[in-house]
This record gives C-alpha cells, structure tokens and sequence, in this order.
C-alpha cells in the first residue's frame, strides 16, 4: 500500500512539474491543523492562519489549504482510484472523453451502482476541512465560529437522510483539453462560473482550473499545489449570508492548458459544501457584529435562493446539468416544479389562463404578454384575455404553505434534537458554571462567554468602566474574541465595548421591578 501511495504521488508531482504553465499569482497557503482552534493549536498560531485564510481570499478569491498526512494519502489514493474507474467505464461503455460521477453521504448504494473506490472516506475529510474553514471564516468576520452551522448536516449524518453537500469526481480526456466540458468543476469560458453552495474544495492530478481576482485578472490558481493541498473557492450561498463581505469566486477551466506528456487526461475531485434546503439564508450575524448591510439581504430560503440562481442562470449551468444527468434521470417533475414560475422560482399564486390554454404567472406571465407570444406552443395570444386560473392558484398557494410549515417544523426538530444532545453531554458541566458566574466572586477565568447576543445585563463596572455606565442596562449586540461584548445602553442608546466581567445578568425580578405601576408587562406572543 506504501509503494502504490509513494507511486501515485510521484505521477501527481511529474504531471505537475511538467506542466508549461506557471502561475504569477499564488494564493496563501494555510496549514489544515492550525485552523482548528481547539485542537491544541495555539491562539497566536489560529489567528495568524484565519487572518491568512481571510487575506488571500479578499486578494485572490481563492486559498491553499494544506492537509495532513493521512488525508492527504486519502486524496492521493481518491484520485488515482477515480481515474482507473473512469478509464474502466470508457472501456466498457466505449467512450473516452468525459466522465462524471456524484456522491452524496447517506443515498442508498444499488448492487448495479459502481462507483470509484474511497469516496465516503474523501467526503468526510473533505466535509471536515471545509467546516473548519467555514469556521475561520466567521471568526475573521468576528462572529461565533459555529454561526453558520444552523446551515449545515447535522454530524454526524441522522440515519435515513442524505446529505446536502456533494463530492464530484470528474475525468476529461487530453483530446478535449482543449474544447468545452468540466474540469475539475470549470468549464472553458470567457465568463467563467460560480458556485452556488458554501464553499468548494477541488484537487486534481494536473493543473487547468483559473480563477479570477478581485481586480478580474484570470491566474492558474491550482498551479504548484502539490498532492497534499486542495483549493477553496466561496460559493454564492456564503456570499449572501455575509452580505457579499466575502464574495463568490468566479473561475474556468483554462482552455489553452495541454496535458502532460504520456498522461491521458485530468482527474479531479470537487467537493461542494451546500446548506440544507429547509435552511433560511439571512444576515443577521452580520448586522450584530456591527457590519452595515444592504436592505436588499432579506432572510430567503435555501431552496429559494437556489431557484433563483438556476432562473438567473437560465437553467443552462454546466454544474447543475451535470446534477441532472446524474440524479434526475428518469425522474418526473416534481410537484413544487410545476407549480412554479421557471423564471423567478415563485409559486404560481397569480396563474392567468391566455387564450391559448396554457396558464402562466410571475416573471414568465409578464414576459408572454409583453411579447404577446406563448412561450409553450408559439401561438400569438390576445394579452386582454387573460383569466384567473383559480384551481392552479389554490394548488400552488396549498403546497407553499405546506413547504412553510415543513421548513419550520424540520428546523425545531433540529433544534431540539441538538438541545437534547447539548444537555446529555455538557448540560451539569454548563448549569455548574454558570451559578458559579453568578456567584459572589464567582467569575471563571475558563468561560469567556457567560453570555449571549441580544441578552439584557446590568453594568456593575470594575476599574477600567466608566462611572456613567455603572449600574445601566444595556443590551448586548455582539460578541469579539476573550470575552468582551458590544453593548447598547438601554435609554440613551450609547454603545460601549466591556469585557463579561463587569457584566451582571439582568434579573427577571428587577425588570419587573422598574417598570411603572401602571405599565403594562407586555406578553412575548406574536400577534
């Protein structure tokens, strides 16, 4: 097993170093072990690595993340197990130039699927080296690592549910190097691409995979990454969630990139971390750490925002052809995809009857109007002729509100699920320091975040608080690093920077306390 590892990476580093192709511009190189703050690796040294991360992808859109050893033999194995299979499968079914396949955690395996060897093991250590980026990320933003995670699988994966994320082994002959198709999930084009999903990790056997810098300078970002790295690209679903602070990475496979000599072809392995469908995509992370956003950033679903994506892109993304090809064949349309507008994604609450017969609604009704023109059979429509379709409208208006009602309900199910585990695990440990917190001189040195955002305390100051906030509510807004919090003082609307120290839990007893007699208590349910 040695031998064949140190054989394969001998190819992976001769394909590279003969490569005519030298880059100019180098994104950072980042050290998987050190962006994983709690497993032993020092603060200074996590820091230093997550302002790298951050760095490199603001000045490249694109970072390096070297793995360690034993999942880089896996990567190293992954593809090499990849290109056989796919060279298999051109033998057997007799075609040589492209070859895809797709892997989710969790789909059920057929006896007559075959798939490449080590694609479950690729997909856990690729999952965990984007969660741990994921993580970095947030913290530059200085938000809470696990902000995100609410838009994750849960880990490890429930029984009976098929993970969101993807893994893409893809092959190209050398032959079409040179014409379009996938490389390492790019495609040859003057525009290049985005991903849709979170973020995404590629490694392939020879480099070809350009991305464009914020300055649109197109560089050869996989260049000299050697077998042990993979290359992390953001998504659009990051970059809607951080109201565009960290962008999606525009890329292309480059067209006027040949194979190296005797290779035959370029391996590669994308592995794409994608939100759940039922998550919601909103900003509010961003605006409680103080960052100014866009009105336009409004909370949308994940299966909305995807929609959409496909409707901008008119449905004619190579990615996405490639999931149709893989997972939709032989497949009716769903319910939900008939009930929409191809255009917007919107369901179909507005449907009109033309005169023609068939039934529109959305960007697509105005569209057929406006060009007075069925864009099903062609036929020239009379645009006052317009009625109601009332039994579609019911239909459609039924299935969102039971969309709606799922979204939410799968949410509190995750979320109590994950209430119950946290209370299992950590739930003595937790309630044990938190009376010791609130006890007289209590204070823990262990604990740097006694308390939460939008949570109310009492400012009971120490030597470095000003006397014109001791003894003041405030509401805390954010949380930064060692324990210091952002707060809003209640009244005067001052914000001020303090540390959880001279911070004291406002007391149920005490709210009700300062009210005015003849004031109200207000109830919490929404009306």
């Amino acid at each position: 097993m040695v031998a064949v590892m140190m054989m394969m990476s001998q190819t992976h580093n001769n394909n590279i170093n003969n490569h005519p192709y030298v880059a100019e511009v180098c994104p950072a190189r980042v050290r998987l072990s050190d962006i994983f703050p709690y497993d032993g690796a020092p603060c200074a040294v996590y820091m230093k690595a997550v302002e790298a991360l951050s760095v490199s992808l603001m000045r490249h859109n694109a970072v390096v993340i070297e793995l360690e050893s034993n999942d880089a033999a896996i990567l190293r194995c992954g593809l090499e197990a990849a290109r056989l299979y796919f060279r298999n499968q051109a033998h057997v079914g007799g075609k040589s130039s492209r070859g895809v396949y797709m892997y989710r955690a969790g789909r059920a395996i057929e006896d007559y699927d075959s798939s490449p060897p080590c694609m479950a093991e690729i997909f856990r250590c690729l999952g965990k080296t984007a969660r741990a980026a994921l993580c970095a990320i947030a913290r530059h933003l200085h938000l809470r690592s696990d902000v995100f995670n609410h838009l994750l699988d849960d880990t490890p994966l429930p029984a009976n549910e098929v993970s969101s994320s993807v893994l893409v082994a893809t092959y190209l002959h050398d032959s079409m190097q040179t014409g379009k198709g996938a490389i390492g999930g790019g495609k040859p084009s003057i525009n290049g691409e985005f991903e849709k999903g979170l973020l995404t990790l590629i490694s392939s056997d020879i480099p070809g995979l350009q991305v464009c810098d914020p300055n649109g300078r197109w560089y050869l970002a996989d260049s000299g990454i050697g077998s042990s790295s993979v290359l992390l690209l953001t998504g659009k679903a990051l970059s809607y969630c951080t109201a565009g602070l960290r962008p999606a990475a525009s890329y292309r496979a480059a067209s006027d990139l040949t194979s190296g000599a005797g290779c035959g072809g370029r391996t590669s392995l994308a592995f794409r971390l994608m939100p759940r469908s039922n998550a919601i995509l909103d900003c509010s992370s961003i605006t409680a750490a103080g960052h100014v956003i866009p009105q336009s950033y409004i909370p949308i679903s994940v299966s909305q925002f995807m929609d959409d994506l496909s409707a901008e892109d008119g449905s004619h993304n190579h990615s996405d052809s490639i999931y149709v090809e893989q997972s939709n064949v032989n497949k009716e349309p769903s319910l939900r995809s008939l009930l929409s507008d191809p255009l917007s994604g919107s369901f179909l609450e507005d449907a009109m009857v033309v005169s023609c017969g068939h039934s529109f609604g959305g960007l697509m009704l105005r569209k057929v109007v406006e060009s007075s023109r069925c864009s099903i059979c062609h036929a020239d429509i009379e645009t006052r002729s317009g009625i109601p379709n009332l039994a579609l409208r019911a239909a459609a208006s039924t299935v969102r509100h039971e969309d709606d009602r799922k979204l939410f309900h799968n949410a509190a199910q995750r979320k109590r699920r994950k209430e119950i585990g946290d209370q299992t695990d950590s739930g003595k440990r937790m309630n044990e320091e938190m009376e010791d917190i609130h006890s007289e001189g209590g204070l823990q040195r262990g604990l740097n975040y006694p308390f939460s955002v939008n949570e109310k305390v009492v400012i009971k100051g120490n030597r470095r608080t000003p006397d014109k906030f001791v003894g003041k509510e405030a509401v805390i807004t954010s949380q930064s690093l060692n324990g210091w919090y952002l707060l809003k003082i209640m009244g005067s609307g001052e914000s001020v920077r303090l540390q959880y120290r001279s911070l004291q839990k406002l007391s149920i007893s005490r709210t009700i306390e300062d009210r005015c007699p003849s004031e109200p208590i207000q109830s919490n349910i929404a009306s």
